[in-house]
């Protein structure tokens, strides 16, 4: 791999614009120290000329406080670049985290399938901390440490041209040598990155199924693979140590050799009689300000290994395009939907097919009874409404408008869903209840709740909405986290409302309250009820089968229980448990 720095630079450079000012001030520090650094040994080479030479000790005095000054001037701007460089380059990335959350967030369910959240967080957080020291370390020393080592040769070329050519050869030979190294460990740091990542997924993985790992006796097996996981990365990790030895070395070997050509060149010009004593202490001063850059450039390099493959896999996640793509931006008005789906093909590997052909139109108001075996695609049809993916074939419309015409966030905000499963954050009641939705007012809150049966509960909170809830809903009960679920369509109004069976895991009791707030949720809206039990689908008012992605039965519900021939009526003589299981 051999990245150009420009790659470097477009991962940074949209960020960094917005501190056009802190990064000019940052390079005329840089400048600065770096001028500073070459003028001082300027100020010790008359220091110790005029000793020799038995000069006055006012002279030496004053000449000894300016060195000093200088030098303390010198730390002062080094610590004052290290702080902006750091500065310019948290706030950067920081930057490009948010780009790349809000990319990962808006990625279709297709890139969410074949890769892990561990791996993301990976890329997302521990790579860009990578470029972070990428920028406020390695770009600023190179940076310094490149101006250093042109300003060195120039005071050596004013000196002595013959000793600022010498050095000169010198330090283009040990560039070339780095610049011929700088790539070898870049391929087992991009691996050994790699296999962290999926060790992240792992974890995240594992841990999210500590419960089902115990309770079947698996844990041995955990940690197998996890043993198996970190060995992969300590195989990648040998092999990149023994290429930055080998950078090591042979830096090792070049600084070895300027140190010989500074004692010979100096011994040489001093016998002869060109140069003082101060100017030979002068080219022993520059030789180690010229090591210092090399020895930086070296442990620098190191570095850039491993930041390389963090740039290469940042470029790679930046590259990916979402399939599903945003509409023109129709707008959907309020009150209940028309929904149709136009001939709907859908596979999720690109040969099976979960839907086939699928058809039918739902009027506004209308509330669609979905039934069907595990697998005949009524989750499917209820993510392609979203447009989590789109079909592969036909069109699904609202309101007479196919979805890819519409704007995702429009989209999403017209329909919502509310499952089995209820997703609470680690977060106040307010923030759970709107999504973080700020324009949403407090008194509209408590009216919703009130109206769900849930202003005793919420009056019992000692902060009220400011109350913190722990995720996973382990401060609520089921019913309470459903009808949070049913608050939360409320509170958006949605004219379209998806149900997944909200209520099949309650006891009784709690599910005569959702009852009564199912009637008030799907009042004046069109509905979809994917239903496993039978009290469920009584509320509507047309029933589709689904069978292998295509539709059995489809008709007006009243139609089909009386119709002793239909399917759905087989369905409620023998319980739909049991047929549809």
């Amino acid at each position: 791999m051999n990245l150009p720095f420009k790659a470097y630079w477009d991962l940074l450079s949209k960020h960094i614009r917005p501190q056009r000012g802190r990064f000019a001030l940052l390079a005329i520090l840089l400048f600065g120290s770096v001028g500073l650094r070459i003028f001082a040994p300027q100020i010790m080479r008359a220091f110790i000329d005029a000793a020799l030479a038995g000069k006055a000790l006012q002279l030496l005095t004053w000449t000894a406080l300016a060195f000093i000054g200088v030098a303390l001037v010198q730390q002062g701007i080094a610590v004052s670049v290290t702080y902006l460089g750091e500065n310019v380059a948290w706030t950067a990335t920081n930057a490009l985290r948010a780009e790349l959350a809000w990319q990962a967030l808006n990625l279709d369910m297709r890139f969410h399938n074949d890769h892990t959240p561990g791996e993301l967080i990976e890329r997302i957080d521990g790579d860009v901390t990578e470029l972070a020291t990428f920028f406020s370390q390695f770009a600023l020393n190179l940076v310094s440490n490149g101006l250093l080592l042109i300003g060195v040769l120039a005071a050596l070329f004013r000196e002595d041209w013959r000793a600022g050519f010498a050095f000169t050869i010198f330090s283009f030979a040990t560039i070339l040598i780095l610049g011929r190294l700088k790539d070898i460990a870049v391929p087992h740091q991009k691996a050994r990155r790699q296999a962290e990542a999926e060790l992240y997924g792992f974890l995240e993985e594992q841990l999210a199924g500590t419960e089902d790992i115990r309770s079947s006796g698996a844990v041995d097996f955990s940690i197998r693979e996890l043993f198996r996981h970190q060995s992969v990365i300590l195989t990648h990790n040998r092999r990149a140590h023994f290429k930055r030895w080998i950078i090591e070395n042979a830096m090792g070997l070049a600084l070895t050799a300027g140190t010989v050509l500074a004692i010979t060149s100096g011994y040489w010009l001093f016998t002869a009689g060109l140069v003082t004593i101060g100017t030979v202490y002068l080219f022993v001063h520059y030789l180690n300000l010229l090591e210092e850059p090399f020895w930086a450039m070296t442990h620098e390099i190191e570095s850039f290994q491993t930041i390389g493959a963090c740039v290469e896999r940042l470029t790679e996640f930046r590259s990916f395009k979402a399939q599903v793509i945003d509409g023109a931006g129709v707008d959907i008005h309020a009150g209940p939907l028309t929904l149709a789906f136009r001939d709907v093909t859908f596979s999720y590997n690109g040969s099976d097919s979960v839907l086939s052909g699928l058809s039918f139109q739902l009027k506004p108001g209308c509330v669609l009874g979905l039934l069907g075996r595990t697998g005949s695609g009524k989750t499917t049809l209820a993510r392609l409404i979203f447009r989590l993916y789109d079909p592969r074939s036909g069109g699904i419309e609202i309101n007479g408008t196919d979805l890819r015409g519409l704007q995702l966030e429009t989209l999403r905000r017209s329909v919502a869903i509310v499952t089995q499963d209820v997703q609470l954050f680690r977060a106040s009641i307010r923030d759970n209840l709107t999504f973080f939705d700020r324009a949403i007012p407090d008194e509209k809150i408590l009216v919703t709740l009130d109206e769900l049966e849930l202003g005793d509960w919420y009056r019992s909170l000692p902060k009220g909405l400011d109350t913190e809830l722990d995720t996973g809903s382990r401060s609520l009960s089921a019913g309470e986290a459903q009808l949070l679920a049913f608050a939360r369509v409320f509170l958006r109004d949605p004219g379209l409302v998806i149900l997944d069976e909200a209520s099949s895991r309650l006891d009784p009791a709690t599910e005569q309250r959702l009852e009564r707030a199912l009637d008030k949720l799907l009042r004046n809206r069109t509905a979809i009820i994917i239903a496993h039990r039978l009290g469920t689908v009584q509320r509507a008012d047309e029933i589709m089968i689904l069978e292998g992605g295509s539709v059995s039965e489809y008709g007006d519900r009243k139609q089909l229980a009386a119709d002793t021939s239909s399917r759905f009526y087989r369905l409620l003589q023998t319980g739909l448990e049991e047929v549809l299981v």
